[in-house]
């Protein structure tokens, strides 16, 4: 293989967007060492790896069945694939079995996590699940992006992406976590909205059946600032429950919410509905979704030190 087609193939992965789910396992793990749960090096690290590999192989899956959509639609930072297929056809077979290749290493890698650990079946379950939701997120017969399940998939994915670094270092998913997830499920429904509005038309095309296909650019823009909202509001109405005990003070993240509330709240005074415009607040958004993430795990890492 020469250096030109293995610059595709990473190209083809998308690496930058790993770094997303990088930052919600690491938010998972400290969540559950907030929560009591002791540091385990090998535990982070096999941990990750599988939830890294199985994250890739949904980048080599998804470029490949979403080939015909692809084409319709103009790749941007943040949508419309990677185009290195629409680009070189013939890479195609080869996304497809090395997507299949990544998540029986995810798949390997958690059984030897389960053994190694005499961990519960329910986290190979728990990661089964997750790397099936990610295959058949574009892949025929379930086609769920296509059969207006794609943001569902996705909320599914955050808990997943989160709950890997929870339970590796938990030994289990409790009410805590879910509790916590609650306002992360709304900031994610910002990030799968602003992934959508730019390929509006060629995912019409295509025939995803998407929130922003159904019902437009205005629509997802609502959903955004909704769902900003509901994750400030959702922050600091666990904060008077008081069922982190002091261990967090959930007003902080309340307060760094803020972040993508406000942009959600000029969106809707601007009302970006041409493609260009809607592009570059979607961009913003997810580069504020990232800060975000950032920002809540350094304030773990400080409550932890």
């Amino acid at each position: 293989m020469n250096i030109a087609n293995a610059t595709k193939i990473v190209r083809l992965g998308r690496p930058q967007y790993l770094v997303g789910d990088f930052l919600l396992f690491t938010m998972g793990a400290l969540l559950a060492l907030l929560s009591g749960a002791q540091f385990v090096l090998g535990k982070f690290i096999l941990g990750y790896s599988i939830l890294f590999f199985a994250h890739l192989s949904v980048h080599y899956s998804n470029d490949y069945y979403d080939f015909g959509v692809d084409k319709l639609n103009k790749p941007t930072p943040i949508s419309g694939g990677s185009g290195v297929l629409v680009n070189n056809p013939e890479l195609k077979e080869f996304s497809k079995w090395f997507s299949i290749v990544l998540m029986a290493l995810s798949m390997i890698l958690t059984a030897i996590f389960t053994v190694a650990f005499r961990y519960p079946i329910t986290f190979f379950l728990f990661l089964l699940f997750g790397n099936l939701l990610a295959w058949f997120y574009t892949a025929p017969p379930l086609k769920l992006v296509y059969r207006r399940l794609g943001e569902v998939s996705n909320v599914i994915a955050v808990v997943i992406f989160m709950g890997t670094g929870y339970f590796a270092l938990m030994g289990t998913l409790d009410l805590l976590f879910f509790i916590f997830c609650i306002p992360v499920i709304f900031l994610q429904l910002i990030f799968i909205n602003s992934f959508e509005i730019p390929d509006m038309e060629g995912d019409s095309l295509g025939g995803k059946r998407t929130w922003i296909v159904l019902y437009g650019r205005g629509f997802g823009f609502r959903v955004i600032a909704v769902s900003a909202i509901l994750s400030t509001a959702s922050f600091l109405l666990i904060s008077l429950t008081g069922v982190f005990s002091s261990t967090i003070n959930f007003q902080v993240l309340a307060f760094i919410s803020l972040i993508p509330l406000v942009l959600g709240v000029v969106e809707l005074v601007k009302k970006p509905l041409d493609r260009e415009s809607a592009t570059r607040f979607s961009m913003i958004n997810v580069a504020l979704l990232f800060l975000m993430s950032i920002l809540i795990d350094a304030y773990f890492l400080y409550l932890i030190k």
